[in-house]
């Protein structure tokens, strides 16, 4: 077993003017990098390493989320050698953020981070990406024509349309799915361009590494209108006039090139060394928990409360947010509730929370009924934009308190895995928990309780993990 290596950077808070040069062909190359200090910890022996490490294949995952990206580096059994994350630098361009500047600085930073004795034993290489998180490139060139539309920016104008040429109920009806930011890009700026492509924020950062313009993976492309189960776009997409844009789209894990050749070289990464398909983050965070079996879920205990459920049928319906995401044969279903941490936050600290929890009896049955959420509305099991939160009444005891609202968040996830099993889902007989409420052991046995079923800690949670295990796939079925 390799020495584990563990390296955390500082937020980086550079402001700069989006500054380039121009060469033959427009393409952008963006100035102003100042390299920091990086250190590092190793928990084993550096000479016994490099006994260790002779002949053995290792597999590189980077996670880029909301606020910053990280990577794991692990081995064929799954074991972590090498991890380290970064923040998004800040660039400006202009008033807006230059987001492609940081995530491009931030994924070759994270390269320079891996140690030097590890880069040569890397054999296959994958990214995950914000969901629905949309860039619209030059498609000779790969660079950004517009600013890339978020995860969370949702693109209203655009609705009405997407809602026309869509079946009713469809991932794509929603204001913030991938066509929408499409349509709306399209019906202001598409028309005037001749060379555009589509890409979604892992594609565009694998194709950094691969040089191979125009790919995604079905997970990316499912809230553009993909259809995972027949594998290519549908006719009522097809027949419009951006469909040029769309990307060609393979499995997630499926091997695209090699690394590029001025990558290796300056990074020392051997030359088989391949760059394979990502996924979204949220789908990289349930690969980690490594729940591969129909009826197993994993519930995240963020900010708020998300459950994905591997089920052997497909589910849909935009009303609740409910979607569902390929995965080889079966399909991770998911849905996710504003309830959450978010709401423990504004009413308690951190230190209460641990100091109230200890004194919780989890066997108790708590009779307060709450719906916990931090404003109005709700998305997931009820859909209800005006759904009022009800966090009253209040016990003087506090314990009572937050055990009530312990107890009515584990009764609203509780729903969720009902709802989606009414749907049609597979049902669920186990739950993995992510997060940071996966920590509160009394809160874990209260949701046994409520839930009838097994429930514990997944053993990883980060997404880099899982996109590490995507990478391993991508090599065993490499014929590059």
């Amino acid at each position: 077993m390799l020495g584990a290596i563990s390296v955390t950077h500082p937020a980086s808070t550079t402001l700069s003017s989006w500054t380039y040069s121009r060469t033959s062909g427009n393409r952008l190359f963006l100035s102003g990098y100042k390299p920091r200090t990086v250190s590092m910890s190793l928990s084993n022996n550096r000479s016994s390493n490099k006994k260790q490490l002779e002949g053995e294949s290792l597999y590189l995952g980077l996670d880029f989320g909301t606020s910053g990206a990280r990577f794991a580096i692990i081995d064929i059994v799954g074991t972590i050698q090498a991890e380290a994350k970064r923040n998004y630098p800040i660039y400006l361009n202009g008033e807006s953020r230059d987001w492609a500047r940081s995530w491009k600085e931030t994924l070759f930073l994270l390269l320079e981070d891996i140690p030097l004795n590890l880069r040569k034993h890397i054999v296959s290489i994958s990214i995950d990406g914000t969901s629905a998180t949309t860039m619209i490139v030059d498609s000779d060139t790969g660079e950004p024509l517009w600013r890339p539309l978020l995860y969370n920016e949702s693109c209203p104008d655009a609705l009405p349309a997407v809602k026309s040429i869509a079946p009713p109920n469809h991932t794509v009806c929603t204001a913030s799915s991938t066509l929408c930011k499409l349509v709306s890009w399209w019906n202001q700026e598409g028309s005037n361009q001749k060379s555009a492509l589509l890409l979604h924020q892992a594609d565009w950062l694998l194709w950094l590494l691969h040089g191979k313009l125009g790919v995604s993976d079905y997970n990316n492309a499912l809230k553009v209108g993909y259809d995972p189960e027949v594998d290519s776009y549908p006719s009522w997409l097809v027949c419009q006039p951006y469909s040029h844009l769309l990307p060609s789209v393979v499995a997630p894990g499926t091997p695209i090139a090699c690394l590029k050749e001025e990558l290796r070289n300056k990074f020392g990464f051997q030359k088989e060394c391949v760059v394979c398909s990502g996924t979204t983050d949220s789908i990289a965070a349930f690969l980690a928990a490594r729940a591969t079996q129909p009826g197993k879920a994993v519930t995240s205990l963020g900010s708020t409360l998300a459950i994905k459920l591997l089920s052997n049928t497909r589910i849909e319906d935009s009303r609740f947010g409910v979607y569902s995401h390929r995965l080889d044969d079966k399909w991770l279903v998911g849905g996710a509730s504003n309830t959450g941490g978010v709401v423990l936050r504004q009413i308690f600290t951190d230190d209460q929370l641990e100091k109230l929890s200890e004194q919780i009896n989890p066997s108790q049955i708590s009779l307060l009924d709450y719906y916990p959420l931090p404003k109005a509305g709700e998305r997931f099991p009820i859909a209800d934009p005006e759904l009022a939160p009800r966090l009253l009444p209040r016990p003087e005891n506090d314990v009572e308190y937050l055990h009530g609202i312990l107890e009515s968040i584990a009764r609203i996830e509780a729903k969720g895995y009902g709802l989606l099993k009414e749907l049609g889902a597979t049902e669920v007989d186990q739950v993995f928990t992510a997060g940071g409420g996966a920590k509160n052991e009394k809160w874990t046995k209260i949701r046994e309780r409520v839930l009838g079923l097994p429930v514990s800690r997944a053993d990883q949670t980060e997404a880099a993990y899982g996109t590490a295990l995507l990478a391993i796939k991508g090599d065993q079925q490499n014929i590059l």
